[in-house]
């Protein structure tokens, strides 16, 4: 190959290097800019109001962890946003999400439904779901510290007779686990002499129960005395963890994030009424009974055992064997 023909293979080579180099600066450039996020100024004239901390779908009971207020343009401040100063956020502690809400998204007036407004079981209630309601007292309901969207496990305290001697069985069952709280007839409204809301006790709980638990307790409230027992996350969890393991989990099919977020959601919140746990009074106290006093048939024959003859002098008497 001649000089001049490498003289233009290398040209060429140089042309096609600053070309290059030329359109990866011009994309580099033509690109979209990063704009970086200006903290809204927070002055004394600047409006605060109240925004989602995480996203809430349509029948989230919220609470006190679900909201905060947050500084806001005053030209975009909306007349059914709740502004700080003007509402009390405990106030709506218990109120139920009528329309879905993201996470920083202002609540409106009209996406919260507050207990006894009208509509707010039917919001409430997930598909397929009943609501009953359960008498309590301070002793049966934790002393009052169950709240709308707790989940609590139903458990009957009965006294079973029979027909022998003693005192009857008495025994407690846990006849349903993981029932979400609906409502109460809590009231927080009530100012005292400090000017902060008095806590009042309830002697009602709305639950959420599919139809067949509904039966079992309006039944078990004629049986026996039903308590409520507040249930920890973590039990919830791992409870979560034996259904998927089991076959009455409905999991979707394939891999869709989504659908599985969904039914994960669906399985937590279930109320569940199989394996149920019993306690006897002999597995607390000694003195008490483990099973139901037999009951005595007039009439019936004496069923005897095997027996020893003892004589002593002329007089002779049956022992039963095992009696000293």
């Amino acid at each position: 190959m001649d000089a001049k023909k490498v003289a233009l293979l290398v040209g060429a080579l140089v042309i096609a290097i600053a070309t290059a180099f030329v359109a990866r600066n011009m994309f580099s450039a033509s690109g979209s800019p990063q704009v970086s996020a200006a903290a809204m100024p927070d002055g004394p004239d600047t409006p605060h109001v109240l925004v989602a901390i995480k996203a809430m779908p349509v029948g989230t009971i919220v609470d006190a962890e679900s909201f905060r207020f947050q500084p806001w343009p005053k030209d975009l401040v909306e007349d059914a946003y709740y502004l700080q100063g003007k509402v009390n956020p405990q106030s709506l502690a218990g109120s139920v999400v009528r329309n879905p809400v993201t996470t920083g998204q202002p609540l409106t007036q009209g996406a919260l439904i507050k207990p006894g407004d009208r509509g707010f079981l039917a919001a409430a209630l997930g598909a397929g779901m009943r609501a009953i309601t359960v008498p309590v007292n301070a002793q049966s309901s934790v002393a009052g510290f169950i709240f709308p969207g707790d989940h609590v496990d139903m458990v009957l305290t009965q006294s079973v007779a029979g027909g022998g001697d003693g005192e009857p069985l008495k025994v407690s069952e846990t006849i349903v686990r993981n029932v979400r709280v609906l409502a109460t007839d809590q009231r927080t409204d009530v100012l005292g002499p400090d000017g902060k809301p008095v806590v009042q006790t309830f002697t009602n709980v709305t639950l959420e129960v599919t139809p067949k638990i509904a039966e079992k307790v309006a039944v078990a409230q004629t049986v026996g005395a039903l308590s409520l027992s507040l249930r920890s996350l973590a039990d919830t969890a791992s409870e979560l963890d034996a259904a998927i393991a089991g076959d009455n989990a409905d999991l979707p099919d394939g891999n869709d994030p989504a659908a599985e977020k969904k039914a994960l959601a669906s399985l937590s919140a279930r109320p569940m009424d199989k394996k149920s746990t019993y306690v006897t009074g002999a597995d607390v106290s000694r003195y008490q009974r483990s099973t139901v006093p037999a009951t005595k048939v007039e009439g019936a024959p004496v069923i005897v055992g095997p027996s020893v003859r003892v004589a002593r002098g002329t007089a002779v008497t049956d022992v039963p064997l095992g009696v000293k």
